[in-house]
């Protein structure tokens, strides 16, 4: 197999300041690296966010591969495409080794990004900002830690002179942003965004084909679960803040992990994933299997009906239980031992309720965070089981690109730490134009109505954020 070709920013040698800092906010770091790249990964109190960047690591994609499963059965391309995943997570690896490695002062590095649901570039010019594989190692960190109650500023620079110069001027950026709150508008309902607009008939009767089509296939017994997605579009007369709509979606979602890469200006990706692919600390990786969904009620009485409802559910257990069984298979094969939850729990969120099973595992010496990726993605959470057979049949039935939709985003550092989530109940813009993605596991005894309806609910994370962000007009349409 051909290796990707990948390209780097390479330079001088980096040195880097970590200093403490007074209590604030995210947003005045980001809202002072305006105009250049900029991150933002979070769960409930516990952040980090970036900008600028010094080092980058580019991977196009693995160029011998990308015509070679034309013509190919089902499974056949699924099993091609799942042929050259392993080589863009190594790719990644190699020259994050050569990084870390180039800077001086000691301490941890990290580098953020993530990768796209499959190891293909992008034709969808929606996605021209985001390659098979791409991470930063940013200028700036801001990060806050609730456990200690500590904040910290990390900046890099050529030499130890510049980055202490720096460190000084985005210490004072930071200080000046923390005196200047952005405005978060209420939430006045989905209507006041005008920002949604009833699905046309049209629209439900591609997905009501796309639903009943898989359902078949798993009858006829070539797959046990696909998972389908369906877009929205959202057009606005003027472009969207990403700072607004991410710092929105934290403030409703804090169950969730809320990330925003904006690689470019104006070209990111936002979301609020409800699970981890992976995480890894003292050489012990923990995930989590989200699978099977249910509403929230208008109160706690209704929230714990419905949560039973879910829990009670054949068809959400055995949906939920491919994505365990898979994500333990694949963890032991690695060599690792692996604990998990005897049964599942129900996740209550925001707006949704999943089953949610944890699962831990000790990890062997050799093995890195980004060599558990290459084998967890894509999980039948958000691809289906088996994977190939899967992969193909999504390739087959959605007319859009997924990107980074439902791909590894997140960050891991010089030391082996790390976490990386699907990104799901997320976003893509540019400028003033958005397309939402939402997904729905499709199993024997799925109704395509239901599952319809289970999309909607996942995009009302990113929408109820939009419209508290303050967008007030636009329109959207959808796609199955």
């Amino acid at each position: 197999m051909t290796q990707p070709v990948s390209r780097s920013v390479h330079g001088p040698r980096i040195h880097q300041v970590r200093r403490e800092v007074d209590a604030c906010s995210p947003a005045a770091l980001l809202s002072a690296g305006e105009g250049g790249a900029r991150g933002f990964w979070a769960l409930g109190d516990r952040w980090i966010a970036h900008t600028g960047v010094v080092r980058e690591i580019n991977v196009p994609g693995c160029a011998e591969t990308l015509s070679q499963d034309a013509g190919l059965r089902a499974g056949d391309a699924g099993r091609a495409l799942e042929a050259t995943e392993p080589c863009r997570f190594q790719a990644v690896q190699d020259q994050a080794a050569g990084i870390f490695g180039g800077i001086g002062d000691g301490g941890r590095s990290r580098l953020f990004g993530g990768f796209a649901f499959g190891p293909r570039q992008s034709g969808d010019r929606m996605w021209a900002s985001f390659p098979p594989a791409l991470f930063h190692l940013p200028e700036a960190e801001l990060e806050h830690n609730p456990v200690t109650r500590k904040y910290a500023l990390v900046v890099r620079g050529r030499g130890r002179t510049e980055a202490r110069r720096k460190w000084d001027a985005w210490a004072r950026a930071v200080s000046a942003g923390a005196t200047r709150a952005r405005a978060v508008h209420p939430y006045m309902g989905l209507a006041a965004s005008g920002a949604r607009l009833a699905a046309s008939t049209l629209e439900r009767a591609i997905w009501h084909r796309m639903v009943s089509g898989t359902l078949r296939r798993i009858r006829d017994g070539q797959a046990e679960k696909v998972v389908l997605a369906r877009t929205m579009e959202v057009d606005q007369p003027h472009p969207v803040e990403p700072l607004d709509l991410v710092m929105a979606l934290w403030e409703e979602n804090h169950g969730s992990h809320v990330f925003l890469f904006e690689p470019e200006p104006g070209s990111a990706l936002v979301g609020a994933a409800p699970e981890t692919i992976a995480t890894v600390v003292n050489g012990v990786v923990r995930s989590t299997a989200v699978a099977g969904s249910i509403a929230v009620g208008a109160n706690s009485v209704e929230t714990a009906q419905l949560a039973r409802e879910l829990y009670n559910s054949d068809k959400d257990r055995a949906e939920h239980d491919f994505a365990v069984r898979d994500m333990v298979a694949r963890l032991s094969a690695l060599g690792c031992t692996v604990r998990r939850d005897v049964a599942p729990h129900v996740l209550t969120l925001a707006r949704i309720q999943h089953l949610e099973t944890k699962i831990a595992a000790k990890i062997p010496d050799a093995l890195t965070l980004l060599d558990i990726l290459a084998s967890l993605h894509p999980t039948p959470a958000v691809c289906g089981m088996p994977r190939n057979v899967a992969r193909s049949i999504l390739t087959e039935s959605e007319v859009f690109d997924r990107g980074w939709y439902a791909g590894p985003v997140g960050w891991f550092a010089s030391d082996g730490k790390g976490i990386f989530v699907p990104a799901l109940r997320s976003a893509v813009g540019t400028g003033s134009r958005w397309r939402l993605f939402a997904g729905g596991g499709i199993v024997a005894g799925s109704d395509p109505a239901l599952e319809w309806e289970e999309t909607e609910l996942k995009f009302e994370p990113v929408l109820r954020a939009m419209a508290r962000a303050g967008i007030a007009s636009g329109a959207a349409t959808g796609s199955g």
